[in-house]
């Protein structure tokens, strides 16, 4: 049974840092992708920045060079730091993790139950 749990959401001022972590129980780092996903009210859900089992990652254009996604192998942890936050960052972000090499879409095979991160 896989269970994801995510923290370190809050509010914060345009141009403050945050960074939220995910710990995993049930699934290890080479058994797949793990991505952090966001979804503000009245938008879908999107991709915000993925890693692969081998450390490779990707990141949405919109968050490159503010945002770095890592990942904590021995503690089974997802980490997001996200830097220079803007107030169109705002929405629920999500923790997701799916089995497999492909990483670059949304039908992830577990999530978190998600935390908010309000930037004003």
């Amino acid at each position: 049974h896989v269970q994801l749990v995510e923290s370190g959401g809050g509010s914060v001022q345009a141009g403050g840092s945050l960074r939220l972590s995910c710990t995993a129980s049930g699934f290890s780092y080479s058994s797949g992708c793990w991505g952090w996903f966001r979804q503000a009210p009245g938008a879908e859900r999107e991709a915000v920045a993925r890693i692969d089992r081998n450390g490779g990652t990707s990141y949405e254009d919109s968050v490159k060079d503010r945002f770095i996604i890592s990942r904590d192998n021995a503690k089974n942890a997802l980490y997001l730091q996200m830097n220079s936050l803007k107030p169109e960052d705002t929405a629920m972000y999500y923790c997701a993790v799916k089995y497999g090499p492909l990483c670059r879409d949304l039908s992830y095979h577990y999530w978190g139950q998600g935390t908010q991160v309000t930037v004003s």
